[in-house]
C-alpha cells in the first residue's frame, strides 16, 4: 500500500512540475506591480506573475510575456496621429 501511495504523489509531482515547464506566452495589461513581481492580466481574465526587476512598465501598459519574461511592451508608444487631408475645390 506504501507504494502505490508514493507512487501517486511522484506521478502528482512530475505533472505539476511538467506543466510549468509549458506556460503560455500571454499578452495582456499589466495589474499589479509589487518589487520585482509584474502582474499581467490577459483579455480572458487570468493572471499571470512575472519575475522582471529591469522591466520598465507600469500598471496600465499593454505587454507581451514569452517564457517568463516581458519582451515587448507597447505602453510607451503613442498612437500615430492622423494627418488632415487636404481637400480640393
Amino acid at each position: 500500500m506504501r507504494k502505490i501511495f508514493a507512487l501517486v504523489i511522484a506521478m502528482l509531482f512530475v505533472v505539476s512540475v511538467a506543466g510549468l515547464s509549458f506556460a503560455a506566452d500571454v499578452t495582456g495589461t499589466v495589474s499589479k506591480i509589487e518589487g520585482s513581481k509584474i502582474t499581467v492580466k490577459d483579455a480572458k481574465g487570468a493572471e499571470t506573475i512575472v519575475n522582471a526587476k529591469d522591466a520598465k512598465v507600469k500598471v496600465g501598459d499593454k505587454v507581451t510575456v514569452k517564457d517568463g519574461k516581458i519582451v515587448a511592451d507597447s505602453g510607451d508608444k503613442k498612437p500615430a496621429k492622423k494627418k488632415k487631408v487636404i481637400e480640393g475645390c
